[in-house]
């Protein structure tokens, strides 16, 4: 009996022993999908993907890809190739450098129905010295040369005119930057890495961020998404869930050299003042007072908290309420702006951004310091473009 209990106990064991080493092969040879296999049907897109893919189609015939190429230079061999233009911690993030060939890539979109086109200054600068040429390539896939109309370095924009094409692109809806929320989805249209068309998603991280500038200032009010920016995507549109204009896409924080979920987009509000006189002017009219102010780190040393006057520009809003800058034979410091229209000033981002909210041939209301006393100094501002504010 015991002898019949282990040879079934055996039988019983080799058998599942079996059947476990055999499983794969039964399952492979029962149910293995040689021939196609039936789609699952998914039904609708949920309102939120339908409302994403209409955005899309909707904006991305506007968007362009630019291409701008320096003027041609030899190159020496031991000039390395350099495959994507580097940036970096708080550098203009989205513009794309083809290696070896002195191409700067970017993207554009379509302002009006006359084929103007927006884009980066830092996109297109490097074809505007010394003989370079612009291209840009529509979304049907038409490449058509385009001309420099005007730039704007002050706020990182530039404006182009489109050549000849065979069906004019329409313009991109436009949106305002003033009611906008922090935590509402943003959508960002670039051409990142040379990648036609690219939608990231995200949200508006944060309002109103400092930006620096080509010209020693700082662009206020700029918006912070955590849509994907990377090499390419400068000059793209930043765009709310309606699909309006509300940004265009200009600099990345990242340690690393790719995105890290922190972009900057100039706001739409700022690109409506700017652009139509890049259109018509071919440059912007910088409202100012005529003042080269003084370097912050210097003020700072000297336990200053304000705007130092280095030199007051003769004929220039501030010459005219007789503001004075340092004395070149004593070095003795004159006027020191301590506030504008009734905010504080610090430093000169924050006179700039009083300044620019007033406009051009508005009155603004100084408190300047001078020997220890504090007065209120009444100036009209005026287009200084060739000075420092």
């Amino acid at each position: 009996m015991p002898d019949r209990f282990v040879r079934i106990a055996l039988g019983v064991t080799l058998g599942l022993l079996v059947a476990f080493v055999a499983q794969p092969y039964i399952l492979a040879f029962l149910y293995s999908a040689d021939s196609p296999r039936a789609v699952t049907a998914r039904g609708d897109l949920s309102a939120l993907e339908r409302s994403t893919v209409d955005l899309f189609a909707r904006a991305s015939p506007s968007v362009v890809h630019v291409f701008a190429q320096a003027a041609a230079r030899e190159q020496s061999l031991m000039e390395p190739d350099d495959e994507f233009g580097q940036f970096g911690q708080g550098d203009e993030g989205g513009s794309r450098q083809q290696g070896g060939s002195g191409t700067q890539t970017g993207t554009g979109f379509v302002w009006d129905a006359a084929g103007h086109v927006v884009t980066n200054n830092h996109v297109v600068e490097g074809a505007t010295k010394g003989g370079g040429s612009i291209s840009v390539r529509l979304a049907s896939g038409e490449v058509v040369s385009a001309r420099l109309v005007g730039t704007a370095k002050s706020y990182d924009l530039a404006v182009l005119q489109l050549g000849r094409v065979a069906k004019m692109p329409p313009p991109l809806a436009l949106g305002t930057s003033a009611d906008l929320k922090v935590g509402q989805s943003a959508f960002a249209i670039g051409n990142p890495f040379g990648l036609d068309h690219t939608l990231t998603t995200g949200v508006i991280s944060a309002l109103q961020r400092r930006l620096p500038t080509q010209e020693g200032r700082e662009l206020a009010g700029v918006i912070q998404t955590d849509a994907a920016i990377n090499p390419g995507n400068s000059g793209g549109p930043l765009l709310d869930s309606a699909g309006r204009l509300i940004g265009v896409n200009t600099a990345i924080y990242s340690p690393s050299g790719a995105s890290a979920g922190i972009g900057f987009a100039v706001p739409v509000d700022v690109v409506n003042r700017v652009v139509p006189d890049l259109i018509k002017n071919g440059r912007v009219r910088n409202p100012g007072i005529g003042i080269i102010a003084g370097q912050e780190a210097a003020a700072a040393r000297l336990g200053i908290d304000g705007v130092v006057v280095v030199q007051v520009l003769p004929g220039s809003p501030a010459a005219q309420a007789g503001l004075t800058g340092i004395d070149r034979r004593t070095g003795e410091i004159g006027d020191v702006i301590v506030g504008a229209n009734g905010r504080p000033v610090h430093r000169l981002a924050d006179l700039t951004a009083v300044v620019e909210d007033a406009g051009l041939d508005k009155p603004v209301n100084l408190l300047v310091e001078r020997d220890g006393r504090v007065r209120t100094v009444r100036v009209t501002t005026a287009d200084v473009t060739q000075s420092r504010l």
